[in-house]
């Protein structure tokens, strides 16, 4: 009786010591070293793989594995998160997807929200079916993240405190003002409550507007932190900034110089 082998190719040899090395996503650069090669032999390999049906072309550059028992060539990744190290670091996930992450919201986002120091030509980034909406940020602005690990890739995501922060400071990556809202109603509810962290917090990323919705939101709390809003006021700038910059606000909050949409007035003490 023969004792008949499946016979494996040289090219299938190569394809799976690049997804040894690489595990979930393969760049040119991944093939290479795994490889020993140069990035133009590297690359005519991966194009040559995802001709074959072995591969899933995201972009330029930048593959996934077609499982084997897959019956078509779309790719669903386990985590799209681990996209973000890979083509927007250093940088990190943050804003909406955050919060998610840290229990401030039962609200579902279909996109990610990322910031990168990375320069990008477009917000919205389309890469494997799944939308990444990226904010610009700097390098000294990267603190207040915490690490978490998807087989090999190391992802930064911002810890509740940032998170928080992140969406005070630009309200579009928390989904917008009133959702904001309720994330820091979460926030001060969770054991993740630290108001003088988040202060620190507000000190050094240098952005004033955000201690004058922070102070603003928190006295519409049902239990205002007296000592937080009164730190926001200590850190007022003398500019007037806006509680959500995408809505129309006319009205203005004299005590936090702020101006707001109508339907967030309400008869105040301190106006």
């Amino acid at each position: 009786m023969l004792d008949i082998k499946p016979r494996i190719t040289e090219g299938r040899r190569r394809l799976s010591a690049v997804l040894r090395a690489s595990r979930d996503l393969v760049s040119v650069d991944d093939a290479s070293r795994a490889l020993g090669v140069g990035r133009l032999e590297a690359a005519k390999l991966l194009a040559r793989w995802a001709g074959q049906g072995w591969l899933k072309r995201l972009r330029r550059g930048l593959y996934a594995p077609i499982p084997i028992e897959a019956a078509t060539s779309e790719v669903s990744l386990t985590n799209p998160w681990v996209i973000v190290p890979r083509l927007f670091g250093p940088g990190y996930v943050g804003g909406w997807s955050a919060a998610e992450h840290w229990d401030l919201t039962e609200q579902i986002f279909r996109d990610v929200c990322a910031f990168t120091i990375k320069p990008f030509r477009r917000q919205r980034e389309t890469i494997g079916g799944i939308t990444f909406v990226l904010h610009r940020t700097t390098e000294d602005r990267l603190f207040g993240t915490t690490p978490l690990w998807e087989g090999q890739v190391r992802i930064l995501i911002s810890d509740p405190h940032r998170t928080v922060l992140d969406m005070l400071a630009r309200p579009e990556t928390g989904g917008g003002i009133r959702h904001v809202q309720g994330c820091l109603d979460a926030y001060l509810a969770s054991s993740h409550r630290d108001l003088p962290k988040l202060i620190d917090y507000g000190d050094r990323l240098l952005n004033r507007a955000v201690f004058k919705r922070l102070g603003f939101l928190l006295e519409r709390t049902s239990q205002p932190d007296a000592a937080a809003i009164e730190a926001c006021q200590r850190r007022l700038s003398r500019g007037r900034a806006s509680l959500d910059p995408a809505l129309p606000s006319h009205r203005v909050v004299t005590r936090w110089r702020l101006f707001v949409p109508a339907q967030w007035m309400k008869p105040a003490a301190h106006d």
